[in-house]
């Protein structure tokens, strides 16, 4: 992986990258992954699900197939062998699993990774913008049954992921807004007025491209609803798009499918305004208000 960017990496990351290598070693001998399955006494569905990082990774199993692979440099098996035990290890956001769902927390592994996140919204901010309070009315509107040290604990979890727009290299953030986020009152008008102020400050972060998507438009390419997709330095490693559901979330890697959502977001900064608008936008909403 990219140094800048490997210290960032979470389990998902690491797990990606490992079943990557092995993907590769694997092809370039020209295996199937019935074949390769004999090495560790495994189905091929298994070596499907290890190569794509959907599961972490017994030693004897890496490192037999390592030997079938005829991967025989003991320092490259000793570097595999290191970022499989890492990609075991839990997460920055172990701390928070109670109140982080198992499927979104691959999203903040790739989040995390990401040199590049692209993403639409057209019912909230997006969550790497949101204020403090916005995020407390969100997340209490959201989850209406929680104590307020279950909400606390939520909002706390958002404001660490926010942390990476601000770190050292830190990624870029391209985020197309609807004009009916903007203007729908989360939390009241005072929280409305400090979201906005907030999302002027970010605007002017040079890692940062916020666009709005005005009403005018009318149908749009999105209209079914929010989704991100998200691109990593390292090249073992695909594009990623992810949708979220109420209780669960997908995770997109298909090149013709990564294409489609790609597609979209073009179509999407096309009819929203351009981004040398978007602060006197915002300031006119913030004026009216």
């Amino acid at each position: 992986m990219n140094e800048s960017r490997s210290e960032w990496a979470g389990p998902t990351v690491r797990r990606m990258l490992v079943g990557a290598k092995l993907r590769r070693l694997r092809t370039d001998l020209g295996l199937s992954r019935e074949e390769a399955a004999e090495a560790i006494r495994a189905s091929e569905w298994k070596i499907h699900r290890l190569e794509n990082g959907q599961v972490g990774f017994k030693e004897r199993d890496l490192v037999d197939l390592l030997a079938r692979y005829q991967v025989r440099d003991p320092a490259e098996v000793d570097e595999l062998l290191a970022m499989a035990r890492e990609a075991n290890a839990p997460g920055w956001w172990q701390h928070y699993g109670d109140v982080l769902p198992q499927w979104f927390r691959a999203y903040v592994d790739l989040e995390s990774a990401a040199s590049l996140i692209r993403t639409y919204e057209g019912q909230f901010i997006p969550g790497l913008l949101q204020t403090d309070d916005y995020m407390r009315a969100v997340v209490r509107g959201a989850h209406l049954e929680e104590s307020v040290e279950e909400v606390g604990r939520r909002v706390r979890l958002r404001m660490a992921r926010q942390m990476l727009l601000t770190r050292e290299q830190p990624p870029r953030l391209w985020a197309v807004v609807d004009e009916a986020a903007l203007r729908r009152p989360v939390g009241g008008r005072e929280v409305l007025r400090g979201q906005l102020e907030r999302l002027i400050e970010a605007a002017k972060l040079p890692n940062v491209t916020l666009q709005v998507l005005p009403f005018g438009v009318g149908a749009h390419s999105a209209m079914l609803g929010a989704f991100s997709i998200l691109r990593f330095a390292d090249r073992e490693l695909p594009d990623v798009v992810y949708l979220e559901h109420l209780t669960s979330a997908l995770y997109l890697d298909r090149r013709d499918e990564v294409e489609r959502y790609l597609d979209v977001m073009e179509l999407l900064c096309v009819d929203s305004e351009p981004p040398a608008k978007t602060v006197e936008l915002l300031t006119e909403m913030l004026n009216r208000l």
